[in-house]
């Protein structure tokens, strides 16, 4: 089986191309990603020289740099992490990048798709599609798409063409929506390694609002093993949340790193509550788990305590991150050589 994986260079994307390299030996990627600020190759070192691994540098809004990609590879399953992803980036630097990327972008690789024979389309979605909940309750498959920012209104638009391209065109779609994530080669603007890397510099702690606000927290490699699932043996044409019921305060969450890293709380600062703040996420999954048997394999605690030894042990991939010479690692691999095809 060869499968694409678009924005194999991010965050979870990363976790993902490693978790089939290492599961199946018989697997081959082609890893599409632009490679902006968030995609970054020294995520995937491990697999410079691995024959099953291919790097692609190309943007899945590009009509022609897609059709390239389709027609150098004869792709049997998609799928798709590329995304603009950070709500912050979209409420205050712009929704232009989320709507070109988010929107456009899976257009045109539904498209691509389409027209070259792809056996099966994953769309890798958000538990923000769904809005934000009350006090009580979780979402559930049939829960309507209520986005209150600009990328989850992306990720809801984008949804909304992967499941008209099935009903249309009868395309294998399947969409999974997933609660946060957090683990190995996070990039350090989303909540846990953000709070990890400033603890470690005795750095303060930015806590929006009152702290209160809850999400439901995955481990990246449950997620992963997800997505597997969901690749090889969802149905066509439905959704699957992907979740852990594990859902507490930010402000639980930052205490609790704080003293994995035996660090004051006196480090922690309120900040202004950012616009469209959704109160509270929590996700249903029983729905995946009822129907493909799958189950996460680590509880909160532990993956927590794993995520906090990986920075512990990886302090120079955060240094490069923070620093942005991860940035130039392409350029020492390629040169000038452009998109690798």
């Amino acid at each position: 089986m060869r499968v694409l994986v678009t924005g194999g260079a991010g965050f979870i994307g990363s976790n993902f191309v490693r978790h089939m390299l290492t599961t199946y030996p018989e697997i081959e990627i082609v890893n599409m990603d632009v490679l902006t600020y968030a995609g970054n190759l020294e995520n995937l070192t491990v697999f410079e020289d691995d024959e099953r691994h291919t790097l692609v540098r190309a943007n899945i809004a590009s009509e022609e740099e897609v059709e390239q990609v389709f027609r150098t590879h004869a792709i049997d399953v998609v799928v798709n992490f590329a995304a603009e992803s950070h709500v912050d980036r979209s409420l205050h630097i712009g929704a232009e990048a989320f709507i070109r990327t988010n929107v456009m972008g899976v257009q045109v690789l539904l498209d691509a798709a389409r027209v070259h024979g792809v056996g099966r389309f994953v769309q890798i979605s958000t538990d923000e599609v769904y809005g934000s909940l009350g006090a009580e309750g979780s979402f559930t498959e049939e829960t309507p798409l209520a986005p209150n920012n600009p990328y989850a209104a992306t990720k809801a638009g984008a949804d909304l063409l992967v499941r008209a391209a099935g009903k249309s065109h009868g395309v294998d779609v399947v969409i999974t929506r997933c609660s946060n994530n957090f683990g190995p080669y996070q990039f350090p603007e989303k909540l846990i390694p953000l709070m990890i890397a400033n603890a470690l510099e005795h750095k303060s702690l930015p806590v929006y609002g009152d702290g209160m606000n809850v999400r439901d927290w995955i481990y990246v490699q449950d997620h992963c093993s997800a997505i597997d699932v969901v690749m090889r043996k969802g149905r066509s044409g439905e959704v699957y949340n992907i979740g852990s019921d594990h859902d507490v305060p930010n402000m639980e969450i930052v205490t609790q790193i704080l003293g994995l890293l035996d660090r004051p709380e006196s480090l922690i600062t309120f900040v202004e509550d950012r616009p469209g703040h959704d109160r509270r996420y929590a996700m249903d999954s029983a729905k995946i788990r009822s129907e493909l048997g799958w189950t996460p394999s680590l509880n909160f605690d532990e993956a927590l305590k794993a995520t906090v030894q990986w920075y512990l042990e990886h302090e120079e991939w955060l240094e490069h991150v923070r620093s942005g010479a991860y940035q130039s690692y392409y350029e020492m691999l390629y040169g000038a050589r452009g998109p690798v095809v």
